[in-house]
C-alpha cells in the first residue's frame, strides 16, 4: 500500500515537471518569435529623442558594433526624426572612458551639435541604462523615444523603456553580413532568457 501512494506521489510529481517545463519552453519559443519579428521590423518614425543603447568601446574609440548603431542613430537624426540623440551606458571596467562619452564623443565628430547630444554614463547593463535614460526623459518632458541597438537586443530595449510609460519605436542598426544561424539561435535565446528574468524582477517587486 504505502509503494503505492509513494508510486502515486512519485508521478504526480514528474507531471507536474514536465508540465512546468513544456510550460517555460512554450513561453520562451513564443518570446523568441517576438523576438525574431521585432528584429526584422523598423518602426522609425518621429519622437521626442533617440536613444543609442551603448557597446563595447576601446580607448575612447566605439567598437564595430557600436559605431554601427552610432552611425544608425545619426542617419534617422539627419532625416530629422527626432532633434536629440541620447547615448547610454556606463565604464564597463574602464578607468577613463564610459560607452555613453564615448558615443557622445563620436556623434559630435560627425557633426551633430553637441546641444543635441545627451550622455548617459552610469548604466551598467541595459536596465539600468534604460532607468537613467528614462530620468533624463523625464526631466525634460519627453513622452516618445526611437530605440537604437542591434536588432535581437530591440525588443527587450524596447520593452524596458515602455515599462517607465513612454511611446517607444524601435530601429535596428545596420547589419552588413549575415550571421550563422547557430549564432542568431544563440542569440535569441540570449535575449529571451534576458528578458525572462528582467520580467521576473519587475513581478517581485
Amino acid at each position: 500500500m504505502k509503494s503505492s501512494h509513494a508510486n502515486q506521489r512519485r508521478s504526480i510529481l514528474l507531471w507536474a515537471v514536465c508540465s512546468a517545463l513544456i510550460c517555460f519552453i512554450s513561453y520562451i519559443a513564443v518570446i523568441s518569435c517576438r523576438i525574431v519579428r521585432q528584429a526584422h521590423s523598423d518602426e522609425a518614425r518621429p519622437a521626442d529623442a533617440i536613444v543609442v543603447f551603448g557597446a563595447a568601446e576601446y580607448a575612447g574609440r566605439p567598437s564595430p558594433i557600436y559605431r554601427a548603431r552610432l552611425d544608425h542613430a545619426a542617419e534617422l537624426y539627419a532625416r530629422k526624426f527626432a532633434p536629440v540623440i541620447i547615448t547610454s551606458g556606463g565604464s564597463g571596467g574602464d578607468p577613463r572612458y564610459t560607452e555613453g562619452e564615448v558615443g557622445h564623443d563620436y556623434l559630435l565628430a560627425k557633426g551633430v551639435r553637441d546641444a543635441h547630444l545627451i550622455a548617459e554614463t552610469q548604466g551598467d547593463n541595459s536596465a539600468e541604462s534604460a532607468e537613467r535614460v528614462a530620468n533624463i526623459m523625464r526631466v525634460n518632458g519627453w513622452n516618445s523615444c526611437i530605440v537604437v541597438s542591434d536588432p535581437y537586443h530591440l525588443y527587450r530595449a524596447k520593452r524596458l523603456l515602455q515599462s517607465y510609460g513612454f511611446v517607444v519605436y524601435a530601429s535596428g542598426r545596420r547589419v552588413d553580413s549575415p550571421a550563422p544561424v547557430e549564432f542568431n539561435a544563440a542569440r535569441v535565446a540570449r535575449e529571451a532568457l534576458s528578458y525572462s528574468l528582467w520580467r521576473l524582477h519587475l513581478i517581485r517587486r
